[in-house]
C-alpha cells in the first residue's frame, strides 16, 4: 500500500508540473504514449500492427467528434464526409497536381474545416436534434457528389491513391497517425482547458443560461464546429494514403455511427476516451467485418448498454477506480485527466 500511495503521490507532482500543464496531459498519458511509441520495436505481424493504425485512426477520430458532441451537445451526424473531404482532397492534389502529401493533407484539412464553418453557420443556429439532422443532410449531399462526379472521383469504382511510404512497411503510417493523434488531443485539450473551452461547457449544458450570462453561443459552437472537422479532414487525408483506394463509401454515415459509439463508451467529454475505447472496440469488431451490416446493430445495442447502465463511460471507470484508490489510502480526492 506504501508503494502505490508514493506511486500516486509523484503523479500528483508531476501533474503539477509545467511541461505536463503546457501539454495538457498527464504523467500516465505520456507513459502510455511512450509505450505506444515503443510498441513497433516489439510487434513484427504486420496484421496487428494494422489494427494498431486502425484504433489510432478510429480514435483520433473519436477525439475530435467529442470536441462536439463532449462540450456542446451537438452530435455531427455528417462527421464522416468531413473526413472524406480530406481524404479525397489529398489524394487528388497528389495524384492529379503532384503536391507534397504533407501540404495535401493540410490543403484537405483546411478545405473541411471550411466547409464545417459554412455548414456551422447554417445549422448551429439550430437546436440539438435539428443541429444534427442539418449536419446529418449536409454529410449525404458531399457523399452523394463524392459518388456522382465520376470525372473527377471515380465515384464507386474508386480512387487510387499513390503510396506515401513505398517500401517502408506499416510502421511508418503507424508513427504519422500517432503523431497526427497526439497532436490532435494536445490542440484540443488546449482548447478545452482554456476560455474557450469554459465557454463550450457553460453552451453544453444550458444554452440559454449561456446566452443570458452574455455568451455568444453560435460564435463559440461554429468554431467548435469547424476546428473538429479540421481534424477531421486531417485524419482522412492520412486515411486516403493508408487505404490507399478511396470510395464514397468512406463517407457513410455507418462511419459516423461507429465513431460515435466510440465516443460514448469511452466517456463524453473526456477526449481521450474514445481513444482508449477504439483500442478495446476496433480490433473485436475488425474480425466481426464478415457480419456487415449486423456489425452497425452490435455497435448499437453496446451503446444503448453503455448508456443505459454507465453514462460516464470509460473514463468515469477509470475515474472511480482512481478515487476507490485514494479513498483506500486516505488521500485527497483528485480529478483525472487522460
Amino acid at each position: 500500500m506504501t508503494n502505490l500511495q508514493s506511486i500516486l503521490n509523484k503523479q500528483n507532482t508531476l501533474s503539477d508540473n509545467k511541461f505536463f500543464k503546457l501539454l495538457g496531459v498527464s504523467p500516465f498519458g505520456v507513459a502510455v504514449f511512450i509505450i505506444l511509441a515503443l510498441s513497433p520495436l516489439f510487434i513484427d505481424d504486420q496484421y496487428v500492427m494494422h489494427l494498431l493504425i486502425s484504433s489510432l485512426m478510429f480514435g483520433a477520430l473519436a477525439i475530435g467528434f467529442d470536441f462536439t458532441v463532449g462540450f456542446i451537445n451537438i452530435v455531427n451526424f455528417g462527421y464522416a464526409a468531413f473526413m472524406g473531404v480530406g481524404a479525397y482532397t489529398s489524394a487528388l492534389l497528389v495524384s492529379r497536381l503532384d503536391l507534397s502529401p504533407v501540404l495535401a493533407m493540410l490543403a484537405g484539412s483546411i478545405l473541411a474545416a471550411i466547409l464545417g464553418f459554412l455548414i456551422g453557420l447554417l445549422t448551429l443556429r439550430l437546436r440539438g436534434m435539428f443541429a444534427a439532422i442539418m449536419a446529418w443532410f449536409f454529410g449525404i449531399t458531399l457523399m452523394s457528389l463524392a459518388a456522382n462526379m465520376v470525372d473527377l472521383t471515380r465515384g464507386h469504382l474508386g480512387l487510387n491513391v499513390p503510396i506515401l511510404f513505398p517500401g517502408a512497411g506499416r510502421d511508418a503510417y503507424f508513427y504519422l497517425i500517432l503523431g497526427i493523434t497526439a497532436v490532435t488531443y494536445i490542440v484540443l485539450r488546449k482548447i478545452i482547458n482554456s476560455h474557450i473551452g469554459l465557454a463550450f461547457r457553460a453552451i453544453g449544458q444550458n444554452i440559454e443560461a449561456a446566452r443570458s450570462s452574455g455568451v455568444d453561443s453560435t460564435k463559440y459552437r461554429v468554431f467548435n464546429f469547424t476546428v473538429s472537422c479540421f481534424f477531421a479532414g486531417l485524419i482522412g487525408g492520412f486515411y486516403a494514403f493508408f487505404v490507399g483506394v478511396l470510395t464514397p463509401a468512406v463517407m457513410h454515415t455507418r462511419v459516423t455511427v461507429e465513431i460515435l459509439v466510440l465516443c460514448y463508451i469511452g466517456g463524453r467529454g473526456s477526449l481521450w476516451g474514445g481513444l482508449l475505447a477504439a483500442f478495446l472496440v476496433i480490433p473485436i469488431f475488425e474480425y466481426l467485418r464478415p457480419l456487415m451490416e449486423i456489425r452497425l446493430i452490435i455497435y448499437g445495442l453496446l451503446m444503448i448498454l453503455v448508456m443505459i447502465y454507465y453514462p460516464g463511460g470509460l473514463a468515469a471507470v477509470y475515474a472511480q477506480l482512481v478515487d476507490l484508490i485514494r479513498d483506500m489510502l486516505g488521500m485527497k480526492s483528485k480529478s483525472v485527466t487522460g
